[in-house]
């Protein structure tokens, strides 16, 4: 497998793309399963031993939520 390169994306999607890729993500964590994603062209596999937290920021009027998933590749 080649080098990882640094990176740091945000996409928007749509809110009925946004929910689909929420129902495969709550499928895969009930199954005890990797996740797999394509973001910016890029697959993503998220194993189901990843790590899980939500973070809330405000700053003046805007407020924002974060479901986060992290892990280390072995």
């Amino acid at each position: 497998m080649g080098e990882k390169w640094d990176r740091d994306i945000e996409k928007v999607y749509s809110t009925s793309e946004f929910v689909e890729k929420l129902r495969r993500l709550a499928d895969s964590l009930e199954a005890d399963e990797r996740f797999e994603i394509r973001v910016a062209g890029e697959r993503v596999y998220v194993p189901a031993r990843a790590e899980f937290n939500v973070e809330h920021e405000r700053e003046g009027e805007e407020e924002e939520l974060e479901f986060q998933l992290k892990w280390t590749n072995r």
